[in-house]
């Protein structure tokens, strides 16, 4: 009996190892075709003619294969590749400016360098938590009354704004998990407060630095309310508002062309993503654990 029941315990844990691993293939393939499923419809109806794009029974597979969509972007009238160009250099710049900003400011919140530090950094994640749009009045007045309205430096000054206590919040996990000892070290040795900083603690969270520049570069890449309430002259426009504004009209939307603009978009921000996924995964792990 004893034998048996063994057997029967063994065969049991068997079958639930078994169901256990079923259901964890099950969970992947329905994760992986709900996020999978729309970059192929982008892809598949960037590749099809304006008649097919608009049918009401769509296809899966495009029945004429055509490049036109891409073709009419940087051949057409539409300045697309002044979109692109816009993007990048507000983007890349609000990315630079946040964590250009967030470093010393992480680091003082971190090291408690001052009396309202715990307060000051509540309150940054407070600023964080508000909604995007709760900005934009106050961000459009400012502007306004500076000139800088319907200017790259405007885009940029908004993208930083919602990006910077994200970014100081982010850094300052990372800063939490470099021993203070080692900074007590360099100030035995004669360094002083900004050389600490520079020479030793940026490079000791330099993944920690590309994961935060990443995390503000890929928020400000898909910004949509922004560029359409701070800009109004449409070659000033980045690629979200100029697929809104250049595609769609009122009586007509030409999806093979969006889906098109749409998957060039996408492009860069996954080039961005694995070139520094290893960076990334470094941070993050970094960051979550703090005192080793």
């Amino acid at each position: 009996m004893t034998d048996r029941s063994h057997h029967a315990r063994g065969n049991s844990n068997a079958t639930r190892r078994i169901l256990g691993k079923a259901f964890q293939y099950v969970f992947i393939a329905i994760a992986l075709f709900w996020t999978i499923a729309p970059i192929y419809w982008m892809l598949s109806t960037s590749l099809k003619t304006e008649l097919e794009a608009t049918r009401l029974d769509p296809s899966l597979v495009p029945e004429n294969v055509t490049l036109d969509n891409y073709v009419r972007l940087f051949q057409g009238d539409l300045p697309f590749v002044s979109f692109f160009v816009n993007s990048v250099i507000t983007c890349f710049l609000a990315a630079i400016v946040s964590v250009v900003i967030a470093v010393p400011a992480a680091y003082a919140l971190s090291r408690r360098n001052f009396r309202t530090a715990e307060q000051t950094g509540y309150l940054v994640l407070v600023v964080r938590m508000f909604p995007m749009i709760v900005l934009l009045a106050p961000l459009y007045l400012v502007l306004m009354n500076t000139g800088l309205l319907d200017t790259m430096f405007g885009l940029i000054l908004g993208y930083t704004t919602f990006g910077l206590p994200f970014a100081v919040w982010m850094l300052k996990g990372f800063i939490d998990a470099v021993p203070v000892e080692i900074e007590e070290a360099a100030r035995v040795d004669g360094y002083p407060q900004w050389e600490i900083l520079l020479k030793i603690i940026v490079p000791l969270i330099y993944p920690g630095v590309v994961t935060t520049g990443i995390f503000v570069l890929m928020e400000a890449w898909n910004n949509l309310i922004y560029p359409l309430t701070f800009i109004t002259s449409i070659e000033k426009q980045s690629l979200p508002a100029a697929l809104v504004l250049t595609f769609t009209g009122q009586f007509k939307t030409d999806w093979g062309g969006m889906m098109a603009a749409s998957a060039i978009t996408t492009l860069p921000l996954m080039i961005a993503f694995f070139a520094v996924q290893r960076s990334m995964v470094r941070g993050l792990t970094a960051g979550s654990v703090t005192g080793t």
